[in-house]
C-alpha cells in the first residue's frame, strides 16, 4: 500500500449473521483530502465508518489509517482520529462546556490550548456553554459534536451523515465549516444521502447495497454519463410517470422532484413522439426538454446498470 494516502481500504468485506453489509470496497483518501460516500439508507456507509475508526472488525481485506493497520494499530488510531457518529452521542445531562472539557481530558489537553482548532465552530455556541446538551437545537448540538471530534487536534475527522435531520441553513453552514477545516490540512471522510452535498467534495464514492458503483470527481462523474437526459412536465405528475414508463425505448424512467426524468435510444424514439403520446394519453401542458444530469441522475444511472 502506498504511504501518500491517509486512508488506505482494500477489499472489505463485512457480514452480519448471514447478512453481507459490505463487499469487495476498495477505495484511499489523500491527505488534505474532503471524500464523501454517498448512498441511502442501508447501503454500507456506517459499517465502513465503524470499521475505520476500530469500533468494528472486517471479516476480509484491510484498512490503514495515517500508516496504522485497523486492528493492530487501533490506539494509535483513536489517538489521531476524529469522530462524529450518525446519532448525537454527547451527554446530554451535562452542558455544553461540561462536554467539551470532558472530552479534551480524556484525551490530554484542554479546551484552551486547542481553542484555535474550533474557534470558529466553537464560537456559535459560547453564549449557550452553559446550557445542557439535551435542551439544543439540531444545529446547534452539531456544532457540540464537531467541537469535541476536533478539541484533540486530530489529522483524520470522520463524520457519519452529520447533516441528517437538520435545517437547510444549518447544513450549509456546516459545509462551510469542513470546507475550513480541510484548507488547514485536515483530511475529512464524510457520508451523507444528500446528493446536493456529493458535489461539495473533492472526490465521492456512490456507494449501493454493500458496494461502490464508483469513485471520481463530483463533475467527472457528471461527465460520466452515458446517454441524454430528459426532463417532462404536465398536470399531472403520477400519471405522467405511470404513462413514461409504458413508452418504449425509453430507459431509467423516475420522479425527479416535480418533473420526470428519462433517457431514450436516441435512434428509436424522437421526442415529438413522446409529447405525442403523452397528449394522446390526455395530459396537459406537456413539456418535454433535454438538462444536465446531476449526481443524483448518475446515481440512479448507476443502479439501473
Amino acid at each position: 500500500m502506498s504511504i501518500a494516502h491517509t486512508i488506505q481500504v482494500e477489499n472489505l468485506k463485512k457480514c452480519y449473521k448471514s447478512l453481507t453489509a459490505i463487499e469487495d470496497i476498495n477505495f484511499n483518501v489523500s491527505k488534505g483530502e474532503l471524500f464523501g460516500l454517498i448512498g441511502p439508507d442501508g447501503a454500507g456507509k456506517t459499517t465502513i465508518f465503524r470499521i475505520l475508526t476500530t469500533l468494528l472488525i472486517q471479516d476480509e481485506g484491510s484498512a490503514i489509517v495515517e500508516g496504522y493497520d485497523v486492528v493492530k494499530g487501533y490506539r494509535k488510531i483513536r489517538n489521531l482520529m476524529g469522530y462524529m457518529p450518525g446519532r448525537f452521542s454527547l451527554y446530554l445531562d451535562m452542558t455544553v462546556r461540561e462536554n467539551l472539557e470532558f472530552f479534551a481530558t480524556i484525551f490530554g489537553t484542554t479546551i484552551e490550548e486547542n481553542y484555535h482548532l474550533i474557534k470558529d465552530i466553537y464560537q456559535q455556541i459560547e453564549p449557550f456553554k452553559d446550557r445542557l446538551a439535551g435542551n439544543l437545537s439540531g444545529g446547534m448540538k452539531q456544532k457540540l459534536a464537531l467541537s469535541c471530534a476536533l478539541i484533540h487536534k486530530p489529522s483524520v475527522l470522520v463524520l457519519d451523515e452529520p447533516t441528517t435531520g437538520v435545517d437547510a441553513v444549518s447544513r450549509k453552514e456546516f459545509w462551510d465549516m469542513l470546507i475550513k477545516l480541510k484548507k488547514q490540512g485536515i483530511t475529512i471522510l464524510v457520508s451523507t444521502p444528500y446528493m446536493d452535498e456529493a458535489e461539495l467534495c473533492d472526490r465521492v464514492g456512490l456507494i449501493q447495497n454493500g458496494r461502490m458503483l464508483t469513485i471520481n470527481k463530483p463533475d467527472q462523474i457528471v461527465k460520466n454519463f452515458p446517454k441524454k437526459l430528459w426532463e417532462a412536465t404536465s398536470a399531472n405528475i403520477y400519471q405522467l410517470l405511470q404513462d413514461l414508463r409504458e413508452q418504449e425505448n425509453l430507459y431509467s424512467v423516475y420522479p425527479f422532484g416535480s418533473k420526470v426524468h428519462f433517457t431514450k435510444d436516441e435512434n428509436l424514439t424522437e421526442t415529438a413522439e413522446i409529447k405525442a403520446f403523452l397528449t394522446n394519453k390526455g395530459h396537459e401542458s406537456v413539456d418535454i426538454e433535454e438538462v444536465t444530469p446531476t449526481i443524483e441522475d448518475c446515481f440512479i444511472e448507476l443502479m439501473t446498470e
